[in-house]
C-alpha cells in the first residue's frame, strides 16, 4: 500500500513542475536589462514583451540625457525597426510606444541617449516571447 502513495505522490508531483513549466513560458513576465557605456546608464523596461505594439520605458540612472530613442534589429533574420523617440515623463524617465518587435526571438535594443556629456549609443539583447494575443 505504500509504494501506491509514493507512486501517487510522485505522479502529482511530476504534473505540478509540468504545469508550472509550461505555465512560465506562455506567460512571460516584464523584461528589465540594465546597460552602461562611458557616458550614460540606462535600465530598460519592457513590462509586456511580445510581439506587436508595445511600451518601452528608459530610466538613465547615470549622466543627463536631453533626449532618448530607441530601435531593434534582429540580425539573424535581418529585421530592424524603425527609432522610436521617447518622452521624459518624470526627470531621467523616458517612454516610448510603438511596433518595436515584428515578430518573436532575440532582439538587440539600441538606445541612443543624448545630452550635455554628449551622444552614446548603448545596446542590450532582449528575447521576446511569442505572445500575440
Amino acid at each position: 500500500m505504500k509504494r501506491w502513495h509514493i507512486l501517487v505522490a510522485t505522479l502529482l508531483v511530476a504534473v505540478a513542475a509540468a504545469l508550472f513549466v509550461v505555465g512560465r513560458s506562455t506567460a512571460a513576465g516584464p523584461i528589465t536589462l540594465t546597460t552602461a557605456g562611458t557616458r550614460y546608464t540606462a535600465t530598460v523596461l519592457i513590462p509586456d514583451p511580445r510581439p506587436g505594439q508595445v511600451t518601452v520605458e528608459i530610466q538613465v540612472s547615470r549622466g543627463d540625457a536631453d533626449s532618448v530613442s530607441v530601435s531593434a534589429v534582429m540580425a539573424e533574420m535581418g529585421h530592424s525597426t524603425p527609432e522610436l523617440t521617447a518622452t521624459e515623463g518624470q526627470p531621467g524617465r523616458f517612454v516610448a510606444g510603438g511596433e518595436l518587435f515584428p515578430m518573436s526571438g532575440v532582439w538587440e535594443l539600441t538606445i541612443r541617449l543624448d545630452g550635455p556629456a554628449g551622444e552614446e549609443q548603448l545596446a542590450v539583447r532582449a528575447l521576446i516571447p511569442d505572445r500575440t494575443e
